[in-house]
């Protein structure tokens, strides 16, 4: 089954084609650690993992390589480390601990290499040395500049036009730059603020320059896919490309992929509009596992309205989904994975996960309608394995419905609707009836005796 995915540089869909079938190679931008991650932050690394265990299970777990780095040098690091009066290094340490910690609870896998920018300082700066042997950088007062008028087709990923390549310059339009639109790879650093020693003085590398390093290392000079959040496809990934192909003169990535926005109220969420929801809150309201499925309800490239009435729907939609494996204990899954077929093809058209998910839906039925053993046992093994895939369905069935206390409080719902019927209080039962339906799926049948049960739907 062809692998398509849509390469943001020709703003197309195309069949995935490695440069190495035995060696796939993938990098996608990961935190700046100076605080805990929003909803927003999480949406690439749960976006990648789907991707990375697709490309496992299509080229083979062996085959393929994927790194996420840290950043951990950054400006917002210095002032957020200034106004907590802590050192750099434990505003580091805590956040990346947090994320790591957030990400697990998600259900992402961790990538195979996770490179630090304050590890990879030396690269950094063979880089800037051999980009000004090159022409295509110069120094200027303690700082090492990008001179983007060397690089005649700057500008492509983005397809911005001159004013806008000005006006999205990372720094301040400064005497010693040649052009407005030339990008810091080397800035001086002062005697509070982080540094390390360079032909051009003690300072610190520009951020573009930190992932070019990072992904030379540990991937080689060109790759398979670039991975991202629409937000850096200029400046950031514009310059990485600069960077990178003018550096070594050949291709520096096949394919390049950047999701969505994550928005509130068709808002773009982010820390400086106050509109964010960290994922270290929202897992004290529900289980990781519904907020990653929260984030796979839009296809990755499509802006996601994030809600708390959307993430309530998510746990839902994974209460039925275990509740059907809950209801095929006595099955024997199939020893062929066919009943995932329709999952994959929908994934493997650029991470259809709405599709995907209709499709985990639609097993799930089967598993809870079926009278022949033989379509159970491979619709619960398509569904295992379908779940696999999108980083779902990990928790065994009575663990995903006690483990986190749901059944004790839909017990303690149906006694005070119960108490609430007794006394009268018609309006009071009838909301906590459509309360059990909206949150836990839940639907209560009355007796005449004044007793009642409860059922999944």
């Amino acid at each position: 089954m062809a692998l398509t995915l849509y390469n943001t540089l020709s703003r197309s869909k195309q069949r995935f084609e490695p440069i190495d079938p035995g060696n796939v190679r993938l990098y996608v931008c990961g935190p700046t650690v100076y605080d805990h991650a929003h909803i927003g932050n999480a949406r690439p690394v749960v976006v990648f993992d789907v991707l990375y265990r697709l490309l496992r299970h299509v080229y083979g777990e062996g085959c393929v390589r994927y790194v996420r780095n840290i950043t951990d040098v950054d400006d917002k690091i210095i002032e957020a480390a200034r106004k907590a009066g802590e050192t750099i290094e434990a505003v580091t340490g805590r956040y990346t601990a947090a994320f790591h910690a957030d990400m697990k609870e998600l259900g992402a896998l961790p990538p195979d290499v996770e490179p630090r920018a304050t590890g990879h300082i030396a690269e950094m700066i063979a880089m800037i040395e051999r980009l000004i042997a090159k022409d295509h950088a110069y120094a200027a007062e303690g700082h090492v500049l990008f001179s983007v008028a060397t690089m005649a087709d700057y500008g492509r990923l983005s397809r911005h036009g001159r004013d806008e390549l000005v006006a999205g310059a990372r720094v301040e339009i400064a005497p010693y730059k040649r052009d407005p639109a030339d990008f810091v790879l080397w800035k001086p650093s002062d005697a509070d603020q982080p540094g390390w020693d360079s032909p051009w003085g003690r300072g610190r590398p520009g951020w573009h320059l930190e992932c070019s390093a990072m992904s030379k290392k540990h991937l080689g000079e060109t790759f398979d896919i670039h991975g991202g959040g629409q937000d850096l496809i200029f400046p950031h990934h514009e310059n990485e490309i600069a960077q990178s192909t003018c550096a070594h003169g050949k291709p520096f990535v096949g394919l390049w992929m950047h999701n969505g926005y994550v928005t509130v109220g068709g808002e773009k969420m982010s820390k400086s509009l106050g509109n964010f929801h960290t994922v270290h809150d929202l897992l004290e309201r529900a289980p990781g596992e519904a907020i990653r499925l929260s984030l796979l309800t839009a296809q990755y490239r499509q802006p996601l309205d994030f809600s708390l009435d959307g993430l309530d729907r998510a746990k839902s939609a994974l209460d039925r989904l275990y509740t059907a494996l809950a209801g095929a204990r006595d099955v024997v899954a199939a020893d062929d994975i066919a009943g995932a077929e329709p999952v994959v093809e929908a994934l493997s058209d650029d991470l259809n996960t709405p599709k995907a998910l209709a499709e985990m839906h639609a097993l799930a039925g089967t598993l809870n309608r079926s009278d022949d053993a033989r379509e159970r046992a491979r619709a619960k093994a398509g569904l295992l394995f379908a779940g696999g895939l999108l980083g779902l369905l990990g928790r065994d069935p009575e663990s995903w419905f006690k483990g986190d206390g749901v059944e004790e409080a839909i017990r303690t719902m149906v006694a005070d609707r119960r108490r609430a019927r007794s006394e009268k209080d018609f309006a009071e039962a009838d909301r906590i009836r459509d309360e059990l339906m909206r949150t836990h799926n839940v639907v209560v049948e009355d007796r005449p005796d004044g007793s009642s049960e409860w059922r999944r739907a």
